[in-house]
């Protein structure tokens, strides 16, 4: 092959280089052939479509549709960038709670298993804490008793110096005393029934779960094997 002959391959390889290389450009300064994009407002509702973005909507969410209407392309506004992040890590916290307060149950169902042997185990001392409040409950239920009696005799004593008239400060505080340790009494005493309500609803919720995770059987296959 002559040198000139080369010379003009050489040219004619440049020359095509050259347009390749042009129309690539082109390519990409040109809209997409049977593209369009459609951009939002602030609150996502869609304000209009067309081969490009205008330029005051250019930070604003996006889509892009090929000529079938289907959606190939998205973005988001840096607001829904931080919305969708901010849900995603509040689903992950979520997430971590939810298995905390798993293990936190299996370490009480063990614990609940290696308590008791058997469901009248929790029976009985659901009945020996009842007792002990029973007991407390009958002596302030004797002392209201009591009091009821003074605070009686106490009101007896002042309405009969108010009809002699001779009313008398000592007797007017001695009902006043009275009144007030009735009262406290009274505090007392309800009190102490709603805590016998307590043990018993919480007792209740202790066996039902004893008997829901098996009680002796879950026992017996949570135990390691004997060698």
């Amino acid at each position: 092959m002559s040198d000139s002959t080369r010379a003009i391959l050489a040219a004619a390889l440049a020359i095509a280089l050259a347009t390749l290389f042009a129309e690539a450009a082109l390519a990409q300064t040109q809209p997409k052939k049977g593209r369009i994009v459609c951009w939002k407002d602030k609150s996502g509702k869609v304000v209009g479509c067309g081969d490009k973005v205008p330029p005051e909507f250019e930070d604003a969410a996006t889509k892009e549709l090929d000529r079938r209407g289907v959606t190939r392309k998205t973005t988001e506004t840096a607001e829904e960038e931080a919305r969708r992040a901010a849900q995603e890590e509040a689903k992950a916290r979520q997430a971590e709670e939810d298995k905390k307060r798993t293990a936190e149950q299996r370490r009480q169902d063990m614990a609940l298993l290696n308590t008791y042997a058997n469901d009248r185990e929790i029976d009985q001392r659901r009945d020996r804490e009842l007792q002990e409040v029973d007991r407390l409950l009958g002596q302030f239920q004797g002392l209201r008793k009591g009091a009821a009696a003074r605070q009686a005799d106490a009101q007896k004593r002042l309405a009969a110096a108010e009809t002699a008239r001779k009313p008398s400060d000592a007797v007017k505080d001695e009902v006043a005393r009275a009144e007030a340790e009735m009262a406290k009494l009274e505090k007392s005493i309800a009190a102490k029934s709603k805590e016998k309500e307590d043990i018993s609803a919480r007792y209740a919720e202790t066996k039902r779960r004893y008997l829901e995770l098996g009680g002796v059987k879950a026992q017996a296959a949570a135990a390691p094997p004997k060698k």
